[in-house]
């Protein structure tokens, strides 16, 4: 695998937070003790000394040893021995390397697309990293990091920051086209532990997260697609359940700086403020990005949290199916999703004020115009809508479009148009 397993995923919460290498030394306590004769004896593993803290990572070996097989009569040989042909890796410093950003719902689909490719491509070294979606976005658009494939939780992102953003070494737009190629629903994840868990439904779930003795998970809007979708969920519930005031309820109080509400008619506008910092003890605890949640669902320091349903399942978590009306995951229900909008309140990004409109929701991926690896970035991406590809994203219950929907499809690499779902007819 190389570098790739060793670079995973930290969501940032704050605008230049990376991710936490991981590296491993490799040992291997192999000793071979000759005795007299032909008899073979073994050896007690040697115990190395602890590597110093500026030791360089090793890369895994493995070593295997067969038994000890009687030895034959010896046979002077007639010629000369050749040696035995033997197939040598490719040096870790010959593969090339490929850069792929996700948002962190993709993690486990896409570290065994990694596997995969690498599998198929063996010359190639995948080096994969998982944030929130806005910051996979900015990680290119303002810390100007070299990535071969952005891939986020909201299509609506790149034109936001890559399509407004140019790179400064260029002049040129970070991207001037993407595909929408999968999508998912919001879902509210609990465990058997949870308080209430066996009371829960998709009818009183609203009422049992704004209890005062509830602990909830909540993504940080101001960095992950989840946490905006979560406040446009609770809004939705109003419409569906009848019930007005409701996300009001639940985020009364619990914020330093409040996010505010702005509703005329059909039409509601949440305003999240540029320092969101949850009041000790509200029971509301908020992440980076949503996939931090679950660690504290499985340890019992949450009850609930607004999660993506492929996550859930992927994590074997119990979970209540919010309806159609809520969950952002049906396209028929597109046009009363779009009664809700969040906008981020702070100066955050350097050329934008992000407004995101509710709509189905739709996953999006690019290769940024500073990419190194373009080509191979073509090659993945054909790769990840192929048939091996689906089903991977199939087995990890993450629905792919079929075909997919492309922006700017003239500026898309002509190996990825095939995809595309063909023009609408005028």
């Amino acid at each position: 695998m190389g570098v790739g397993e060793m670079r995973r995923f930290l969501p940032a919460l704050s605008v230049l937070q990376g991710v936490w290498p991981r590296s491993a030394a490799i040992l291997a306590p192999l000793c071979i003790g000759i005795v007299a004769g032909v008899l073979l004896a073994g050896c007690a593993p040697m115990n190395p000394a602890p590597p110093t803290a500026a030791a360089p990572a090793v890369q895994p070996v493995q070593v295997q040893v067969s038994p000890a097989a009687p030895q034959p009569t010896p046979v002077a040989p007639t010629t000369e021995p050749s040696p035995s042909p033997t197939l040598a890796p490719i040096p870790e410093t010959a593969r090339k390397t490929l850069r792929v950003f996700g948002a962190g719902s993709l993690i486990q689909p896409f570290t065994e697309l990694e596997k995969a490719f690498e599998a198929r491509h063996p010359e190639v070294d995948v080096q994969s990293e998982f944030h929130g979606s806005i910051q996979v976005m900015r990680h290119v658009s303002e810390l100007h990091e070299k990535i071969d494939v952005s891939a986020t939780a909201d299509y609506a992102l790149i034109p936001m920051l890559l399509y407004a953003v140019k790179d400064p070494e260029t002049g040129k737009p970070y991207a001037d086209w993407y595909l929408r190629f999968a999508t998912n629903r919001l879902s509210l994840a609990y465990t058997p532990q949870s308080k209430y868990g066996k009371e829960i439904t998709p009818e009183n779930w609203y009422e049992i997260v704004s209890r005062p003795d509830v602990r909830v998970g909540l993504a940080d809007p101001r960095f992950d697609a989840a946490g905006y979708r979560a406040l446009m969920a609770l809004r939705l519930a109003e419409y569906k359940y009848g019930k007005p005031g409701l996300l009001n309820n639940f985020i009364a109080g619990r914020f330093t700086f409040p996010i505010t509400v702005f509703a005329e008619d059909d039409y509601t506008e949440i305003t999240v403020p540029e320092v969101l910092e949850p009041v000790a003890g509200s029971g509301l605890i908020v992440r980076g990005a949503s996939i931090m949640l679950i660690a504290l669902l499985e340890s019992g320091d949450l009850d609930y949290a607004f999660e993506y349903e492929s996550v859930i399942r992927q994590h074997n978590l119990q979970w209540v199916p919010l309806p159609d009306e809520v969950n952002l995951g049906s396209e028929g229900q597109n046009e009363n999703y779009q009664r809700v909008e969040v906008a981020m309140d702070f100066h955050r990004f350097a050329s934008v004020k992000p407004v995101f409109r509710g709509e189905q929701i739709g996953y999006g991926v690019t290769i940024p115009s500073s990419a190194p690896q373009p080509e191979l970035a073509a090659e993945y991406l054909a790769f990840l809508l192929g048939p091996e590809g689906r089903q991977i994203m199939d087995a990890n219950y993450h629905p792919l479009f079929d075909p997919v929907i492309c922006d700017q499809a003239a500026n898309i690499p002509e190996t990825l148009r095939g995809f595309c779902a063909p023009p609408a007819s005028p």
